[in-house]
């Protein structure tokens, strides 16, 4: 009897050929950006570090700017949590905050974020993904805390949760562009103290 041959739709061990050519223009894109600033960095110098076509990365990112927004998302990503439930505000924060403090430590993202941000205030288009592809998503997942604290009663119902979420991410965003003082996990935990002791009072409005 004939050995019958292997169904085509089987399925294959390991990484679709798509998705690890993908991560590895990430990962080029993520350790140019690094090394020489968005300004330095080509889709010809990703190609030959990633071992892709030119073709290939402009089928997925029309511009260098796209490229490096996702690849420092990507990278970023590696040290989110689900967002998390501990019971308490500060907890919440930091379970949130530390391990992505552990990974912008390690590496000189400031002025990839600075090269970035002038791109996003010169080109509307690019702002337009800027925000949905990278400020949003990190918003959101601190509203669900702040917005839970609240349903706990933690913090009062009438709470700007837009400016507290300012108040968290802002020093963190200061310290690198500036570089004037390491981001650190002493520093997370003061600025995490702050903003639930300026949240958990009566709320302050400007007129």
């Amino acid at each position: 009897m004939a050995r019958a041959e292997p169904a085509d739709d089987a399925p294959r061990r390991g990484r679709p050929r798509s998705q690890k050519t993908r991560q590895a223009i990430l990962e080029a894109t993520s350790d140019l950006l690094l090394e020489h600033g968005l300004g330095s960095i080509s889709m010809d110098t990703v190609a030959e570090r990633a071992g892709a076509s030119k073709a290939t990365i402009y089928r997925w990112w029309p511009s260098k700017e796209l490229l490096a927004l996702d690849a420092l998302f990507s990278e970023w990503e590696t040290a989110r949590p689900d967002t998390p439930d501990t019971g308490s505000l500060d907890g919440d924060l930091l379970a949130l905050v530390g391990p992505w403090i552990h990974q912008v430590a390690q590496r000189p993202y400031g002025r990839v974020i600075a090269a970035l941000v002038v791109r996003a205030q010169t080109d509307p288009q690019f702002a337009q993904a800027y925000s949905a592809r990278f400020l949003q998503p990190r918003r959101d997942e601190v509203r669900v805390i702040f917005d839970r604290a609240i349903e706990r009663g933690d913090i009062p119902a009438d709470t700007d949760v837009e400016a507290a979420i300012d108040l968290v991410y802002g020093p963190f965003y200061h310290r690198m562009l500036q570089g004037h003082a390491p981001n650190t996990d002493g520093f997370a935990r003061t600025v995490v103290a702050y903003v639930v002791a300026g949240v958990s009072g009566p709320a302050v409005r400007a007129e």
